[in-house]
């Protein structure tokens, strides 16, 4: 099992980034990785919203069908998602702070062939990645490109 924890600030109200970040078809405006998502579900977002994802990921393209598991407004949303090499878990906790919302993102992935096999490789690259989108995500929020 793999875990990567980030936590960032960024400087807008709970509500704006959690709106943000819980549509996860967003994805591709911040993750590097990410190359498409579609809601495939009905309705509003909240725990069963179902998304068809497809990620790059050490240069092979892993599709996949997400699910959300936890939702809680401003508070906390999780996702999970299934595919045949890089089952994961996206966890994203908010917290408000003087000026803006503290963001925790938890990634929780049990990799198996090759991702097994690269698994403190992949672990590296994971937890760089996810810095480096998570200063995409800071940017893109705080310059109000939205």
């Amino acid at each position: 099992m793999i875990t990567v924890e980030v936590k960032l600030v960024i400087n807008r109200p709970v509500d704006e980034v959690f709106s943000f970040l819980a549509d996860l078809e967003n994805n591709m405006r911040w993750r590097s990785s990410q190359i498409e998502v579609r809601k495939t579900s009905k309705g509003p977002i909240s725990v069963g919203t179902t998304y068809r994802m497809v990620n790059n990921v050490l240069g092979r393209r892993i599709d996949g069908e997400g699910v959300v598991t936890e939702y809680e407004p401003n508070r906390k949303y999780t996702s999970v998602s299934r595919s045949g090499y890089l089952p994961l878990e996206a966890r994203r906790v908010f917290e408000p702070v003087d000026g803006g919302t503290r963001v925790t993102l938890v990634l929780r992935a049990e990799p198996a062939g090759f991702f097994k096999i690269a698994q403190p490789l992949f672990a590296t690259l994971a937890r760089r990645r996810i810095e480096s989108d998570a200063a995409n995500l800071k940017d893109l929020l705080e310059s109000g490109a939205l």
